[in-house]
């Protein structure tokens, strides 16, 4: 049985980013990061619309994001002169009508109060800064000048991973099948090519699938893979300040290079876990739902040709849209880093940091993540982000 001090569970970029700072902070024991798709063909990091934003309801989540962010700015001196995840910062814009205004509102008080760049604007100030938005059915939005866009997922995994191959950390091609606890601990998790490995602690970072591999250690997450589908379209205008647009509907686009990608569509009510092997887009969302809704919004999108589309599952906490982040209150060698419920990819930097520093110092030095323990999942008491885009 090998022996490892600490087993991440998901190798992509939440648990490579635990891996990460584990080193950076100058841990020195072994680490293994389990990964059962080393392509990451069907991951929640590379099938993501791959953004980064400072409008959130409430501030740790601002928190997190503004870590990676710093990050951002800081890419070559962290990883090379070589580093570049092709990071534009084109901004969000959210909008609102009457009913939302109240909502859009508060929440543009807490990210004014984080430093956040965004202003709040009417719909008329609106239509004069964004010359092809209609503002029909608009009372407002917030649109964030600085510190928001969108950059190249994939480009941003592999700066992780690759930065690992030095730290000694042991990168392993698996799937967990089993997870064996004695009491308060667990001892060990089981891989389905039969090895096991005997673990001082447990990083669950499995992203869409935490919710199963939390009950493999008789624990309840309330975390489940959704499916959203993302399509692409070109459109004969080139909008060069085009951000990425929200409209109230949740439907919401922005600029790819030469096309536009656009999203946002599922209905979330009664909605269901996804099927796991079910990566096929569903179609009938863009002709029915999507482009009625752009045509609006953007009048010259009403003559636009879909050229392709994916589906991603992303980790959907059914609690409160919210990562669950910490030990386990009872088995405190199980560490969440779950949850993230769209947001995973732009927090995972600070999540790692915040989770090397408890692991090694006893507590969170950089980026207090107490909100997003454990506790509240356990008492059913929700800590609810109400941005979830």
């Amino acid at each position: 049985m090998a022996q490892y001090d600490i087993v991440i569970i998901g190798g992509a970029i939440v648990g490579a980013s635990v891996a990460y700072y584990l080193r950076e902070e100058g841990f020195t024991g072994s680490i293994a990061l389990v990964e059962r798709d080393p392509q990451f063909a069907h991951a929640a990091t590379t099938l993501s619309c791959a953004s980064i934003r400072q409008q959130f309801s409430i501030p740790e989540n601002i928190r997190l994001s503004q870590f990676t962010l710093k990050l951002f700015r800081r890419l070559k001196e962290e990883f090379g002169e070589d580093a570049d995840i092709g990071f534009r910062e084109g901004g969000y814009l959210i909008l609102a009508g009457e009913n939302g205004l109240p909502i859009l509102k508060a929440n543009h008080d807490v990210q004014v109060a984080e430093g956040a760049d965004i202003v709040l604007e009417d719909a008329e100030a609106l239509t004069r800064r964004f010359a092809w938005l209609s503002a029909e059915g608009i009372t407002a939005g917030a649109y964030g000048r600085s510190g928001e866009g969108w950059f190249d997922a994939h480009a941003y995994l592999q700066l992780f991973r690759k930065a690992l191959r030095g730290k000694s950390v042991d990168l392993i091609t698996a799937s967990v099948t089993a997870i064996a606890r004695d009491g308060d601990k667990v001892q060990s998790v089981t891989l389905d090519n039969g090895e096991t490995l005997q673990a001082g602690i447990v990083v669950n970072a499995a992203g869409p699938n935490a919710g199963k591999v939390s009950a493999m250690a008789g624990l309840e997450l309330p975390v489940e893979p959704r499916k959203r589908s993302v399509f692409v379209f070109e459109a004969r205008e080139r909008y060069e300040d085009l951000p990425l647009l929200v409209d109230p509907s949740g439907i919401y686009v922005r600029p790819e290079g030469s096309v536009y990608i656009t999203g946002g569509a599922e209905p979330e009510e009664d909605e269901l876990a996804a099927d796991p092997t079910d990566f096929e887009p569903d179609w009938s969302l863009f002709e029915e739902t999507i482009w009625p809704v752009l045509a609006t919004r953007i009048p010259a999108f009403e003559a636009i040709k879909m050229t392709r589309a994916w589906a991603g599952h992303y980790d959907y906490n059914t609690l409160d849209q919210n990562a669950v982040i910490g030990p386990h209150p009872e088995v405190k060698n199980f560490i969440f880093a779950n949850g993230f419920s769209g947001h995973g990819l732009q927090q995972a930097p600070a999540v790692g940091k915040a989770l090397a520093e408890l692991i090694l110092h006893g507590g969170y030095r950089s980026i207090d993540c107490s909100a997003f323990g454990y506790a509240r999942v356990a008492e059913g008491r929700p800590f609810r982000e109400l941005n979830v885009i």
